[in-house]
């Protein structure tokens, strides 16, 4: 079976490849970075003693986390362009999606991380007459990032792998590169293996970093 396979068209193919890996590894690094900005403040709204913010930010993680992501990548794709009156782009589109996406997913693993911090250390930063955004900057906020690290990461991964659902609306991804690459040569089997392991490769690495960052934080605790 695998004398059917040529593998020698992955060498030309390599410039496609490399095109696509370099978009969804911008794609996940600004979707996580937006992602986690967002989220953070969606946590702390959240978390809010007042009730219309809370409810909002309540209502938008809801909201996103209830809708399949290959559908609000095409929301975003389809109807933004009708409401603004200009096409957004692909890959644009594909940026303010997942950033939007992702910070409800985010905001959840922020609202987990900063919930685990004692009371008593949002007393004692108040009782240095600390105000409400310094303690959460200077006291909550840091903790909270180092106990949530490896699950702010772990969705990161999760993240990467679904950035291939860009693919439907044509951005020029890691998985549209093998697409592309296939048909040039006519050997789409074999570029949508090597794309696989590239998949595999990346994220099993990451989950292994995970994984010792994981203990190494249970040590410091």
């Amino acid at each position: 079976m695998l004398s059917n396979f040529d593998f020698s068209v992955i060498a030309p193919s390599l410039p496609f490849i490399w095109t696509g890996l370099k978009f969804t590894v911008q794609l996940t690094l600004i979707a996580m970075s937006g992602g986690i900005v967002f989220g953070t403040l969606l946590a702390l709204a959240r978390l809010s003693s007042m009730a219309p913010l809370a409810m909002a930010a309540t209502w938008y993680v809801n909201l996103m986390r209830s809708i399949p992501l290959l559908m609000v990548i095409l929301w975003f794709f389809l109807v933004i362009p009708l409401i603004t009156g200009k096409p957004l782009g692909a890959e644009a589109s594909a940026i303010v999606t997942f950033t939007a996406f992702e910070a409800a997913y985010y905001s959840e693993i922020m609202r987990a991380g900063i919930q685990s911090i004692p009371r008593g250390q949002v007393a004692a930063g108040e009782a240095i007459g600390l105000n409400y955004w310094q303690v959460m900057s200077y006291v909550v906020l840091p903790q909270a990032f180092r106990n949530m690290l490896p699950i702010l990461l772990t969705q990161t991964i999760i993240l990467f792998q679904d950035t291939s659902l860009v693919y439907a609306i044509g951005a020029k991804d890691l998985l549209k590169a093998a697409e592309i690459a296939g048909k040039n040569y006519n050997r789409p089997v074999e570029m949508y293996v090597f794309v696989a392991g590239i998949y595999f490769v990346i994220c099993f690495s990451l989950s292994f970093l995970v994984r010792r960052l994981q203990r190494k934080i249970a040590i410091v605790r």
